[in-house]
């Protein structure tokens, strides 16, 4: 594949992010170069979010990406709480006026996003290996990597980091305008892969005194758990028994009638969580999106959508300056982004420590989750606070 030494819009990162902000400049008529520093094997397996707010749906969709994801995702019309032995389900569209939620795994998304690219999109470049991005305050930007063993240079009229947590483009913002927020937490979650379909229709949230538990899925045979447990966790520690004995207890309702199924474990790995905030989310002509730019646990599904709702921002700024010259949206990019990113940090949060357990804490603490999660399951205005932050806030 020719690759130009310039481009409209250098983009860092093939994955989903990168790849969807690709999609819609393409469909914008915008020219770009994704550079992405691992093969096309690990994109298309890297293990993560599952869950697809109705906004990121609604643009796979619009962007020529929905084909597959309407033929084989799971809809989800709310999901179940568990608390003190007891259960609660939140109904999502009867609380938000008909959003939803669908489950359809982010490896799937990067393959539908891949096929179109390499089909007839811009140029997408695997193995290219980032070393640095400068000149973010003039007005060809300039991208260095190493492909096929070659350095080579991309001169950018702007660049959009959507290179994760670890990337390099998030240094070209200098230290005197960078702040960051930052809050590590206490615990791990495990999760496990497992042969077998899962025991609920939809998901299932347990705070326990033993920590806290999540039943997901990947598709209607295979099942996809979590574990709170504490961090360094060693998965080798976790015999198959001991997993399922363990979800069995922290899923455990009064009044029967629900059973955990198990089956064969094909896959387990540890999870760090932590908040994470970059601020601000450019730097002259040079632009963060999801991970680059904040990170969110995973309690509140938000990670992969708060990633979309970035780059669908930045793609109608893009658009704009394309059709009207104007940069009026390129200026906003940051500021938009970020009044939606900590709502999302927020909510996140809020699931993350009224579901688990943290280590430093005492019965009062747990008494104050059992009150929020009694009231959630008591109040239609505290239900419907969060289906609306689960099923996704209209992007600004």
């Amino acid at each position: 594949m020719h690759t130009p030494n310039h481009t409209t819009v250098g983009i860092i990162g093939g994955g989903p992010a990168g790849l969807l902000l690709a999609r819609l400049l393409h469909r914008s008529g915008v020219d770009c170069v994704v550079l992405e520093s691992r093969d096309r094997d690990y994109v298309e397996q890297r293990q993560r979010a599952g869950i697809l707010e109705q906004s990121t749906v609604d643009v796979l969709r619009s962007s020529g990406a929905g084909e597959r994801l309407d033929r084989e995702a799971l809809v989800h019309d709310g999901i179940e709480l568990r608390w003190d032995r007891r259960s609660h389900r939140i109904d999502f569209p009867s609380l938000t006026g008909g959003r939803r939620v669908w489950v359809y795994a982010q490896t799937e998304v990067c393959k539908d996003l891949i096929a179109l690219q390499l089909e007839d999109g811009a140029p997408l470049l695997f193995e290219a290996h980032v070393r640095a991005v400068e000149g973010a305050d003039t007005d060809r930007p300039v991208v260095r990597y190493t492909h096929e063993g070659q350095a080579r240079t991309l001169t950018c009229d702007y660049v959009v980091g959507c290179d994760g947590f670890h990337g390099v483009t998030r240094d070209a913002v200098p230290d005197r305008v960078r702040r960051t927020y930052e809050r590590v937490y206490p615990y791990s979650w495990f999760g496990v892969l497992a042969d077998v379909p899962p025991s609920s229709d939809e998901l299932v949230y347990a705070h326990s005194p033993r920590g806290f538990a999540l039943l997901s899925m990947r598709s209607p045979t295979v099942s996809r758990l979590y574990l709170q447990v504490p961090n360094g966790t060693d998965p080798a520690d976790w015999p198959d028994e001991r997993i399922w004995d363990e979800l069995d207890a922290r899923f455990a309702v009064d009044g029967g009638g629900w059973t955990l199924k198990r089956g064969p474990i094909t896959s387990k790995g540890v999870l760090p969580m932590r908040s994470f905030v970059s601020e601000p989310m450019s730097h002259g002509r040079v632009f963060l999106a999801g991970d680059a730019a904040h990170i969110v646990p995973p309690t509140g599904a938000k990670g992969l959508n708060l990633a979309a709702a970035d780059v669908i921002v930045l793609a109608r700024a893009f658009a704009e300056l394309k059709e009207t010259g104007s940069t009026a949206g390129l200026e906003a990019y940051s500021a938009t982004c970020l009044r939606r990113v900590w709502r999302a940090e927020h909510f996140s949060f809020f699931m993350t420590s009224t579901l688990h357990t943290d280590p430093a804490q005492g019965p009062f603490e747990t008494r104050l989750q059992i009150s929020q999660l009694d009231r959630i399951a008591a109040s239609p205005h505290a239900a419907a606070e969060l289906a609306e932050n689960y099923a996704g806030l209209p992007i600004g």
